[in-house]
Order: structure tokens, then sequence, then C-alpha cells
């Protein structure tokens, strides 16, 4: 026996209950995990409220985890007991202390990357590893906006953009973020309710436009994206906040010979090689010093339901983890 979160509803926090579960053995595929971290992100709420019923009841929540491997299945080759690994999935099942799951979902964790840091950004990181390596290619002297720049993702575009020598203007929502953002690496930021970004863009980048648009807002900043662009940019829309991009014409990318993009990172890392491949990446990125994963604010995993309260609060500046300890 073990425990975890489980949610038999949906609704607000307190549907998130701490029950007692029963693991099974790995199969021939699988190994068995000690979770010693889990991430919270925003998804894990969109399920919790039912917006995404993608997980079927009674279950257990969360996609993204660090622990150490139990015991492997017979047909396992890439990890043994002792193993420390993270993942991200859309199985589902990482609020728990123990999990049975397949190897192929695995990747190893550096010595210098720590669980806490990996179950906090590993989804994060691949994100944007995926945005600024294979979506668009940062180089050297573009212009690049990057939307929502003191999120979690956004902090980390923004960082590994300026680590590739690009020129990088970010939008926050509020004047508190705004510091955020220039440590992350911003040249300039623009406060996209207090002024028009379009505007500013225009006048940072002397009407030059951006090479690249990373909006992960969505309804609210898709066609000013657009309009930011120089000719043969890009806008990748990797995220709707705001709600659903409305339909448009795609004449409207021609004046300019713009390119769109709508990006999932579970295609991105769709095979274990791509996975693996991706992670190292990542991890590398932040060995080198080109990222700076900040300090994470850390709960017990059966406070669950305080940590998704956290996470609605938009005063929250830090990224949530869920600890598990002595399990």
């Amino acid at each position: 026996m073990t425990s975890a979160i489980v949610m038999r509803t949906t609704g607000g926090p307190d549907v998130l209950q701490w029950e007692p579960i029963e693991v099974a053995e790995p199969q021939a595929h699988e190994v068995l995990l000690r979770h010693t971290a889990v991430g919270v992100n925003y998804h894990d709420a969109y399920v919790r409220s039912g917006l995404y019923k993608t997980l079927a009841l009674p279950g257990i929540p969360g996609i993204e985890a660090a622990g150490v491997v139990v015991a492997a299945g017979r047909d396992v080759r890439d990890f043994k007991p002792g193993d420390r690994v993270a993942y991200v999935t859309r199985q589902y099942g990482a609020y728990s202390e123990r999990r049975a799951i397949a190897a192929d979902l695995l990747v190893p964790l550096p010595d210098g990357v720590s669980d806490i840091t990996a179950a906090s950004s590993l989804l994060k990181g691949l994100t944007a590893q995926m945005l600024v390596q294979r979506v668009y290619a940062v180089q050297e002297g573009d212009w690049v906006l990057v939307h929502a720049a003191a999120g979690g993702v956004g902090t980390l575009l923004c960082q590994w953009a300026r680590h590739l020598g690009a020129n990088v203007i970010g939008t926050v929502g509020s004047a508190e973020k705004v510091p955020l953002a220039l440590a992350a690496g911003c040249h300039s930021v623009v406060r996209y309710r207090d002024e028009d970004f379009v505007a500013r863009v225009r006048e940072i980048t002397g009407n030059a436009g951006v090479q690249v648009a990373y909006d992960a807002v969505g309804k609210d900043t898709f066609f000013g994206s657009m309009e930011c662009l120089a000719p043969f940019g890009h806008l990748a829309n990797y995220g709707q906040a705001s709600g659903a991009v409305p339909a448009f014409e795609v004449s409207m990318l021609f004046p300019k010979s713009n390119s769109l993009s709508r990006p999932s990172v579970f295609q991105h890392v769709r095979t274990p090689a791509l996975l693996r491949d991706a992670a190292r990446r990542y991890f590398a990125a932040c060995q080198e010093g080109a990222l700076d994963i900040p300090e994470s604010q850390e709960l017990p995993l059966r406070d669950a339901a305080g940590a998704h309260a956290m996470l609605e609060d938009r005063s929250r500046l830090r990224s949530l983890v869920l600890r598990v300890d002595g399990n």
C-alpha cells in the first residue's frame, strides 16, 4: 500500500483527497518508481476543474514528476534500481508516492540537476527547447517577442534567446512582473495591459518587426503578435491562456510572407529518442549556465489542494512543487 491524491469528481481544490492506494508490480516494459517531487501545472487545474475531461474518474491527476527507480521489469534495459529519473506524461498518475510507469516515458537525470528542479521545470524546459531550437531556431541578432515573459515558459524562452544572442522584447501583465522579465534577459519589457504592445514593438525595433513571436496568451494577443512580425517572421502560438484564437483567413499571412505554427510538446517528444534528446539539450543548457531555474515553492504531496489554491492565485510568482517525503 501507498498513498496518492485521488479525484472522485471535478470541482475546486477540495476535490483533491489524500487516500491509500495499491500499486501493481511493474510489467515487463515498466519500472516501479518512488516519487521524490511532483510538478504542479495549470493543466492539472484544468483537469481538476473539469475544463479538461481527460482523466477517467476516480483517478490520480498529475503529468510531471521526478523520482528513483525501485524495480525494473524484465524487458527494461535503459534503467535499473537506484537511477534518478523524471518524466512528463499525458497518462496522469503523478500525484502519488509510488507508481508503475513505462520506461519509455523516462529521462535520466544528470547529477547537476536536482529532483525539485526537474519536477518543477521539465515540461516547461522541453517546451522552451522545442520553441527556440526546432519551431524557430533563434539566431544571433534576431528580434524575439515573448508574451508572458515572467511566466514559467516565458522566463526560459527569454533566457535562452538572450543566450543565443537575440534581442528580446517581453510582455507582462503587471508592474511587479517587470523586474522578473528583465532578470530573465529581456532587453525591453512592455506592460501589455497599459500599453499598445504592437506600437511599442514597432518603436523598439525601428519598425523592422520581430523574426519570431512566442505567444501563449492566445485570443487577446494573437493578431497583435502577427502585426509585430517582420517579413518572413514566424508566430508560434503555443498556448491559449486568454481563450481560443478565432478563425481567420490564412491570406492574412501573405503580405509579409509570414508563417504560423501551433506546436505541441508531446508531438515534439513523441518517441523515446526524441524525448531523451530534447531533455538532454534542456539539462545541458541548465548545466552550462544558459538557464537559471528559479527556486520553487515546495508543499507536501498531501497538500495538493493547497497548492492548487495557490496556483490559481495570480499573485504567485514561483513555480509550485509537491514534495514526497518518507515513502
